[in-house]
């Protein structure tokens, strides 16, 4: 059935206006004023904004790591991301030295086939180079559609790629049309710290900061950074959490790097001192990069604003304090590292961006939603609100005052990274492709009505991403 969505404020990436929007097996077909109802559904928005749905290129959901698994599934974790007002992730495919790569992507369409409750999409991990791989990146990329490569420069003899493999990642990416993900910190310098910390008996939850200082994500940040350059490809640098990567990232940028940043809402409103919280409970805030000092927060701020990075993922990784996060006790380097964000991503971004004049509202949508679509293959199929668009769309409330507690939470993990603060402003309802997901604040999807999504390849929405956008 066709719905027509009255009364709201449309906002987009450039635009803000009032118009009525006409929805038609699933996609966008009329944006105008006074639009027929007769035959449609009508939705009334008054009072509301109208957003294109949330895209999170940043999640992990049932991803083993450290001994146990995350503890939000594609089913969980994409009600939570949904009720939040995003409508489509991407997550990342774990690869195994030696397998096929196809053999990881397989487990991931096993993990989420009849579970996502809205579209998805994968990043593939590339944890090694050589010919086996190399001729089946092009397969990867024709087949399904994972234009994106992820590479690892910290979690040493576990996930961590050498300087060749990312090199020689990036060569690869170039020819294929491909974006390359990093995850900028210095592996090598992290593990001599964290051996030297616990053979002096610091073993508590601070000291998983300690052991990881900014310089040295700023380091590895410049290091990908001079790679890209050498080879004349394209990078995404994922979580920055601080002044050090954000600098490096417009550094390049200035020489006319293709680097793009991505910062997190842990690090915009969050401080180093939580690990220092006592009775373990500093465990709950243990993720990499760690959190940083307090007056990163502004230069972060200032970097989304400035264009100096340009999306905002949640890095969504959750684990239960109760039973995961225990497992560190005694040894800071045995806590499952990541947090519970998904479901706050938008309402966090609207509240302390928008409403405080951090950024502006078209800027809010632009760093949620428009530019991880631009970026990863999904525009303009999703990213926006446009005639022939994906019916994605969160009807917002943005007076509406919540304090956010894991009571209220739909994560399966037993805290909230954010416990006690409060937020102005939240989705009222949320719709996938003309379908309510969300509607009047209750869930009305269903698990596995999410689809795959196979995306462009970088050079393809090129033309998305301006020359205006790569100066600052």
């Amino acid at each position: 059935m066709k719905k027509v969505i009255k009364n709201g404020t449309i906002v987009t990436a450039t635009d803000t206006f009032h118009a009525d929007v006409l929805i038609e097996n699933g996609v966008i077909s009329m944006i105008a004023d006074n639009l027929d109802e007769q035959g449609a559904e009508v939705v009334d928005a008054t009072g509301c904004y109208l957003f294109p749905g949330g895209v999170d290129p940043h999640t992990h959901f049932e991803m083993p790591f450290g001994g146990t698994v995350t503890k939000d599934d594609f089913e969980t974790g994409t009600i939570a991301a949904a009720f939040g007002g995003t409508t489509t992730v991407i997550d990342f495919c774990l690869t195994d030295k030696g397998a096929p790569l196809k053999n990881a992507i397989d487990t991931w369409h096993a993990k989420s086939k009849e579970k996502s409750v809205i579209d998805y999409g994968f990043h593939l991990m590339i944890g090694e180079i050589n010919d086996d791989v190399l001729n089946e990146l092009p397969v990867v990329i024709d087949e399904e559609g994972i234009t994106s490569f992820k590479v690892f420069m910290a979690y040493k003899n576990v996930l961590q790629a050498d300087d060749e493999t990312l090199f020689e990642t990036l060569l690869a990416a170039k020819d294929l049309g491909a974006l390359v993900m990093v995850h900028a910190e210095n592996g090598d310098v992290i593990e001599y710290l964290t051996k030297q910390a616990l053979a002096q008996g610091n073993t508590d939850p601070i000291y998983h900061a300690l052991t990881r200082p900014a310089e040295i994500e700023g380091e590895a940040t410049e290091r990908a950074a001079t790679f890209t350059g050498l080879a004349k490809s394209q990078l995404y640098v994922v979580h920055v959490s601080c002044a050090d990567a954000a600098r490096k990232i417009a550094e390049a940028r200035n020489k006319g790097i293709e680097v793009w940043g991505e910062t997190c809402p842990q690090y915009l409103v969050l401080d180093q001192s939580y690990l220092e919280k006592p009775d373990f409970e500093g465990a709950k805030y243990v993720w990499s990069p760690p959190l940083r000092e307090k007056w990163n927060q502004d230069v972060l701020w200032n970097a989304l604003k400035t264009g100096q990075l340009q999306t905002v993922g949640s890095d969504q990784c959750s684990f239960d304090f109760k039973g995961q996060k225990e497992l560190g006790r005694g040894d800071f380097s045995k806590i499952p590292n990541g947090g519970p964000i998904v479901e706050d991503r938008v309402s966090i971004l609207f509240s302390e961006g928008v409403l405080k004049g951090r950024i502006s509202l078209n800027q809010f949508v632009d760093v949620t939603s428009t530019r991880a679509a631009k970026l990863f293959g999904l525009y303009p199929k999703k990213g926006t609100i446009a005639v022939g668009a994906d019916a994605d769309l969160v009807i917002f409330d943005p007076t509406v005052e919540r304090t956010i507690s894991a009571e209220s939470h739909h994560m399966a993990v037993d805290y909230s990274a954010f416990e006690g603060m409060k937020v102005t402003g939240e989705p009222v309802s949320v719709l996938s492709r003309g379908e309510f997901v969300i509607r009047d604040k209750t869930f009305v999807g269903k698990p596995g009505a999410g689809q795959y999504l196979k995306r462009a390849k970088y050079g393809e929405t090129k033309a998305n991403l301006t020359k205006e956008s790569l100066t600052l």
